[in-house]
């Protein structure tokens, strides 16, 4: 069983910055795709950026050019560098990893416990 920690929610002001991370355990499972998603209050759940299987980068167009995704393999770890941070960016963000375990076909899909993130002055 894969577990996901993540970290570095908060409150800040308009316009500062946060770095997510999500800490994923699981020696043997193979990550193929990893993505940050969040929920606002009152809205459905949303990808905000993604990592695909070859590398490639996608973000929500509301948040391209402010934030990034990015991975370190080695340790596990995947972030959401977030800058210009504006109050509709104010939801629980949720990482997202997709994969296979070792010697299995099959597609598995973990997800974290949620971090809050508020904008506000």
């Amino acid at each position: 069983q894969v577990q996901l920690v993540e970290s570095g929610g908060g409150l800040v002001q308009p316009g500062g910055s946060l770095r997510l991370s999500c800490a994923a355990s699981g020696s043997t499972f193979r990550i193929n795709a990893v993505a940050w998603y969040r929920r606002a209050p009152g809205k459905e759940r949303e990808s905000v950026a993604t990592i695909t299987s070859s590398g490639r980068t996608n973000y929500e167009d509301s948040v391209k050019g402010r934030f990034t995704i990015s991975r370190d393999s080695a340790k596990n770890t995947m972030y959401l560098q977030m800058n210009s941070l504006k109050p509709e960016d104010t939801a629980v963000y949720y990482c997202f990893i997709g994969g296979t375990y070792v010697g299995s076909p099959v597609q598995l899909n973990y997800w974290g416990q949620g971090t809050q993130v508020t904008v506000s002055s």
